[in-house]
């Protein structure tokens, strides 16, 4: 008897398993890792992508790039979440980690289609991760996290790799400055959190040069009424995030009214009430009041006849931070407010920058949050290095990517605060784990020494691939690299990504945090791991689709 075929899934349902399911992750990893192969090293290509608002992003960011990218294949949405979980985690090596696993599942490729089991190779794949950590923590030097010059040249490596690499000094010292300025110690531990304390401002006009640190924060709103002052020098500030009105109801209402007099009553009511509020404020002697909600007619009024400044509709996010800086307490109540909720500034200004009114209260005294504020890019603007010109023709591209370029060194600058070891750049620290992982390899049984021995040759593709973007003989360099590293000796020779020479980089001074090198590594490997553990792929059509174009067939017939 012939036994009847059952079938589980639904009509239209495609399904992909076995070697054909993990070979489709391979290829697909890969291509995604070619997309961003040769944005990496100072000597990069840049990438125009469309996004889906149709604006351009111009950028060698490999997160940029990928974030814009709309992929269809499962296995390339992991590769591009993986560029995410970098640049979130450390905020840099987002381009490296993705080669790094692109290239571990290329090698990977041959030990499927021989038949070797995928369980055999991600085991083979952590044990070398484990020895590479050790690699790296043996290869790590201290620096000192006070010292600004050692801070700012970790700093300089990496912006060497982006479009600003020509103003990085200015670059260096503003994410350091920034980074200093908003560190604290809880528990014996520094806390940076430069998402919400160290703010971002893009003013179009002037030059790169013109950027700056804050010691306070800046936002762009002005004052509620034109008569009250515009610059105040050493302010006391009341924050609120409570209506300066009288309170609205949440439910709509109504009102009966039989005469005049009790219309008149009402308006009365508001307007006691309105003017208890501003006298309450009005002891405290404030200079400046600023408030997350509304402010009527009549508070103004009264606020500006007491002399006081008033800024409403602002942000939480910019309250807080304005907290941060001046050391004031955000009050929910005005009734309630003490003159220790009170913060104060070296100054209070209203400025008009083009055609927006910005606000600043600066000079504070230890502020723990502040502002980077971006100047530059003229409508054309013609950046002329020794190789290449660059055409960028809109003052949003410019400042967009000097935005992304500062964000990288503030992470960088952030990590070294909180780990302040280094490791060798250029591909070096690569080339120490591929000698020791090609080493260790010899002394392994079985079939795992094979996939453990293409982990290390998958660790020069960070060398080869900054050989490849400079131009360079990438044989004969990559080869004169190996035998540098043959020789027995521990030099950290890397690649000149400028010129693709072998050179030591202790003396060049290329130096990467330990953090992020550690961080891209463990990544890869384990990205790689997950995608070769996956056997079985199944994608439908949901039935709502179906109905829809079944439905609209007909209908297109008739017609």
């Amino acid at each position: 008897m012939f036994q009847v075929p059952v079938l589980v899934l639904k009509e239209g349902t495609k399904r992909e398993s076995g070697h054909k399911a993990q070979l489709g992750n391979i290829t697909a990893a890969k291509a995604v890792s070619d997309t961003v192969r040769t944005t990496l090293g100072p000597r990069a290509m840049l990438k125009m992508v469309l996004d889906a608002m149709g604006g351009i992003v111009l950028t060698n960011d490999g997160n940029a790039v990928l974030r814009e990218i709309d992929v269809s294949h499962p296995a390339a949405k992991s590769m591009i979440e993986l560029s995410r979980t970098q640049d979130e985690e450390v905020g840099d090596g987002t381009t490296s980690v993705i080669v790094l696993a692109g290239e571990l599942l290329s090698v990977a490729e041959p030990f499927i289609e021989r038949g070797i089991h995928p369980r055999i190779v991600v085991n083979a794949y952590f044990k070398a991760l484990d020895d590479a950590v050790e690699v790296i923590d043996k290869l790590a030097t201290k620096i000192d996290p006070n010292d600004n010059k050692a801070v700012n040249n970790v700093i300089a490596s990496c912006i060497g790799t982006k479009y600003m690499s020509r103003h990085k000094e200015l670059m260096c010292e503003l994410a350091s400055t920034a980074v200093r300025t908003i560190a604290t110690e809880v528990d014996g531990h520094k806390v940076i959190d430069i998402k919400n304390y160290a703010r971002i401002e893009k003013v179009p006009g002037g030059g790169v040069e013109d950027s700056c640190v804050l010691r306070g924060v800046m936002f762009d709103k002005d004052v509620t009424h034109p008569k009250m002052r515009r610059k105040i020098n050493n302010p006391k500030i009341l924050l609120l995030d409570c209506p300066l009105e009288y309170t609205k109801l949440e439910s709509q209402a109504n009102v009966e009214i039989a005469k005049e007099s009790d219309w008149e009553a009402l308006l009365k009511q508001e307007e006691t009430y309105v003017e208890k509020l501003c006298s309450e404020i009005v002891k405290l002697k404030p200079d400046l009041v600023i408030t997350e909600k509304g402010v009527s007619d009549l508070a103004q009024h009264y606020l500006m006849k007491a002399n006081i400044s008033c800024i409403r509709r602002v942000k939480k996010t910019e309250n807080n931070r304005i907290a941060k800086a001046t050391g004031a307490t955000i009050v929910s109540r005005a009734e309630e407010a003490k003159e220790s909720d009170l913060g104060i500034a070296g100054l209070f200004e209203v400025k008009k920058i083009g055609d927006e009114y910005f606000t600043f209260i600066t000079e504070c005294a230890s502020p723990k949050a502040c502002t980077i504020l971006l100047r530059g890019a003229s409508k054309v603007l013609n950046v002329m290095k020794t190789f290449d010109i660059l055409f960028l023709n809109s003052k949003k591209d410019v400042l967009n990517e000097i935005e992304r370029n500062l964000q990288d060194a503030l992470c960088v600058a952030r990590n070294i605060m909180r780990d302040p070891r280094i490791v060798p750049g250029g591909g070096a620290t690569e080339m120490f784990v591929s000698k020791a992982l090609g080493e260790k390899a010899k002394s392994l049984e079985g079939v795992i020494q094979f996939p453990y021995r293409a982990v290390s040759q998958a660790m020069e593709v960070i060398p080869r691939t900054l050989l490849e973007n400079c131009g360079a003989n990438v044989v004969r360099a990559l080869t004169e690299l190996r035998a540098k590293y043959a020789s027995g000796k521990e030099t950290p020779w890397g690649v000149n990504g400028q010129t693709g020479e072998i050179v030591d980089m202790s003396q060049y001074g290329i130096w990467e945090p330990y953090t992020v090198k550690v961080q891209t590594i463990k990544t890869a490997v384990e990205s790689a791991a997950l995608l070769l553990r996956i056997d079985d792929i199944v994608s439908g059509i949901s039935k709502k689709k179906d109905d829809g174009q079944n439905a609209s067939q007909p209908q297109n017939e008739e017609e």
